[in-house]
């Protein structure tokens, strides 16, 4: 009988022991495994300074007035800063040469003066619930905190010819984004009607170049505009961020020069003074409202 319970209980000491044993095998596997998972998600290419695989970026322009955007063809109504009521049948804009500044300063030039690559058409019929996408690939992975762009076409583009940029030159024919050859691109084109009680007169405002400007003495209505990034747009395989930059068109006639549409300049193409000054306004017109890193 003694001999009987002395078993019970080695066996009793000898089931518990191998318990303990499981359940610190049990304990260590899942500490184990917890380590290994966090290992995992921390290696992922946007931690990894390894990993220099690049990756793509949206860029979505929407056009407003007074920074409230889905401009509506033929039927948003604005009231410029001189009393003077004006709508859009059409607008249309052509941005190149983006280049995207990260933290150290350092540039990255997006198909530089290359308008078949790195040229487009923001064209407000062309909108999707007030927006118009621009897709970019192969970004460098890097954190941005700025982004430059052009607001029409370079000099240096136009001057390579029209065989170095006939994609684009065709794409900006079938929009109606230019002239002949000899004079080049529209870079803004607005049209609609405007008036004082309501917009019932028509205007066409199309800003360019003509041609060599430095041949044809002409100037030079290519301009480039930086903006800040209201959060660091961060760049790698996994993520593609979204910089959503606001056009105020309300700059049009109400930017820096208060502007004014009569018989004199409702129905003006080129560079004129009018449409310099409608250039150096249009400038001021762009900001970042937001930036997701998805």
């Amino acid at each position: 009988m003694l001999f009987s319970i002395q078993n019970k209980s080695i066996v009793s000491i000898q089931l518990k022991k191998s318990t303990m044993k499981i359940y610190k095998f049990l304990s260590l596997f899942l500490i184990a495994f917890t380590l290994i998972t966090l290992a995992s998600c921390g290696s992922r290419d946007d931690d990894n300074p390894q990993d220099t695989t690049p990756g793509s970026l949206q860029i979505k322009f929407e056009n407003g007035f007074n920074n409230l955007g889905n401009i509506v063809l033929n039927q948003t109504v604005q009231t410029s800063s001189s009393g003077q009521k004006h709508n859009f049948s059409t607008l249309k804009y052509v941005v190149s040469n983006i280049t995207l500044i990260d933290e150290n300063g350092n540039e990255f030039k997006y198909n530089e003066n290359n308008p078949d690559k790195g040229a487009f058409i923001v064209d407000q019929a062309d909108a999707v619930a007030g927006v118009v996408y621009l897709n970019l690939d192969g970004i460098p992975k890097n954190n941005y905190k700025k982004i430059k762009f052009g607001l029409g076409i370079s000099q240096k583009a136009y001057l390579l010819g029209q065989d170095g940029q006939a994609e684009f030159w065709t794409k900006a024919k079938q929009k109606g984004m230019s002239w002949s050859w000899a004079a080049g691109y529209v870079f803004v084109k607005l049209e609609g009607k405007y008036g004082t009680g309501a917009p019932t007169k028509e205007f066409m405002n199309h800003t360019g170049n003509m041609g060599n400007t430095t041949a044809n003495n002409t100037p030079d209505l290519y301009r480039e505009i930086t903006l800040n990034l209201p959060t660091t747009a961060r760049v790698t395989g996994n993520i593609r961020p979204s910089i959503h930059i606001l056009a105020d068109l309300n700059q049009f006639l109400s930017g820096d020069k208060i502007l004014t549409l009569t018989a004199d300049n409702d129905m003006m193409m080129g560079s004129s003074g009018h449409l310099a000054d409608v250039t150096n306004n249009l400038t001021k017109m762009f900001k970042v409202d937001h930036v997701h890193n998805d």
